[in-house]
């Protein structure tokens, strides 16, 4: 399987869960900026990391969502005006 672009984000209400989630995504070794990380994954990869993190999620109160990057698409700085253009994620989980 051949890896895609992605973001991963998450709002996670309480502090140990979104300690616990960012250890697990360290342990991937995504590359992050507060709780937006970037990646390439396969869908399988995608897969395994959702089930491991909706385990800690509360799902009242949490977010993470899954969105897959076109890499035919130029790469389009956001701004107030920018339109960035996403994809339908792939799994939500709030």
């Amino acid at each position: 399987m051949r890896r895609r672009a992605a973001v991963i984000a998450y709002d996670i209400s309480s502090n140990r869960r979104r300690r616990r989630v960012f250890r697990i995504l360290k342990q991937w070794r995504l590359d992050a900026q507060y709780s937006v990380f970037e990646c390439r994954l396969t869908r399988a990869e995608a897969e395994e990391l959702f089930l491991q993190l909706t385990d800690i999620l509360d799902h009242e109160t949490d977010f993470l969502l899954l969105a897959w990057l076109d890499g035919g698409r130029k790469a389009v700085g956001l701004t107030r005006c920018a339109r960035p253009g996403f994809r339908m994620p792939v799994w939500y989980v709030g």
